[in-house]
């Protein structure tokens, strides 16, 4: 955004030094427009919106984001974007008329003509028609991009949500009361049903969540509280809840790895590799996704490791 003035200038230079006449039209329309107060507004204002949720789309994609902290991310991103829907549209002029000044240009938004349309009559009213340029775009553009960022947002948060309210019994224990506690462990349990059978015992889950030993903290993340109880052994005196605790941690927050895995699958199983079986394709999209941990292994104790299975001569004794 802020490179907006040395494009510009870019595009002036190509129109007066090039020779083609279309080449010159068009670097003078781009650089028009990219001078113009409407551009620079729009402009700032995507860039004020991409800039917040930048930051936690990284963080969201990460494969050792935890659920509890998605969620809070995601509140806390709704409630900024909340906060810039009041007074962004202000700020984003503010932005948009310092740079006007340092490309020289106007700080002017030109109301276009308004078309008059025949209407059939109706008992309603139409709209009045809004003379302030820049009234109309707060309203008709940056009213409606600020508004889907917070829906789609809102979508994402209140998934989320249910099912961190499910599973939110696994952080808050210290701070939930003894009546509330087995509530919320059943609830636990029911989710964590399949066929009949569930994978933990509420009633027990919730005895264990009493008689957790001293913590290093009240507000502990489910990898936190899962490594302190692999640390300290007490996975055999906690069976539930270190079940309950290593089902939370692999739960997806987004669908970031189902998606590089397709993407790797595009380049693994090319036109050449169309006859490759199920197994062959699974490790090596294995290998392509992990290339990390693949290039510390030792190709040497790998081929020994694959010979010594392969070897077909018996020793005689």
């Amino acid at each position: 955004m802020y490179q907006a003035g040395q494009i510009r200038e870019a595009l002036l230079e190509v129109r007066e030094t090039t020779a083609d006449p279309v080449v010159r039209v068009e670097a003078q329309s781009l650089a028009e427009e990219i001078g113009s107060y409407r551009f620079i507004i729009c402009t700032t204002i995507w860039y004020d919106i991409l800039y917040k949720i930048q930051h936690v789309s990284k963080l969201m994609q990460s494969p050792s984001m935890q659920l509890d902290v998605a969620v809070d991310l995601l509140k806390k991103t709704g409630d900024s974007l909340t906060c810039y829907r009041r007074t962004g549209f202000s700020d984003a002029q503010t932005t948009a008329k310092e740079m006007c000044e340092e490309m020289n240009v106007e700080s002017v938004l030109k109301q276009k003509r308004l078309r008059s349309t025949k209407r059939q009559f109706g008992y309603e009213s139409p709209d009045e028609p809004i003379d302030d340029a820049l009234k109309k775009m707060e309203i008709t553009f940056f009213n409606v991009v600020v508004d889907t960022a917070l829906s789609s947002l809102d979508e994402i948060f209140q998934h989320l949500e249910e099912v961190n309210d499910k599973f939110g019994v696994l952080i808050n224990f210290p701070t939930t009361s003894n009546e509330e506690l087995p509530k919320h462990c059943q609830t636990l349990s029911s989710a964590l049903t399949h066929d009949g059978q569930p994978d933990i015992d509420g009633r027990e889950l919730a005895a264990e969540m009493q008689n957790v030993p001293h913590l290093p903290s009240k507000k502990m993340t489910n990898m936190e509280l899962l490594t302190f109880l692999h640390e300290k052994k007490l996975t055999e005196m906690y069976p539930n809840l270190w079940v309950a605790l290593r089902i939370s941690a692999t739960l997806p927050v987004t669908v970031a790895a189902a998606e590089r895995s397709f993407s790797k699958l595009k380049l693994v199983k090319t036109y050449l590799r169309a006859s490759m079986g199920q197994e062959r394709l699974s490790g090596l999209s294995i290998i392509s996704i992990n290339h990390v941990v693949s290039k510390q292994l030792s190709y040497d104790d790998v081929i020994d490791h694959f010979a010594s299975r392969k070897a077909r001569r018996v020793r005689l004794r």
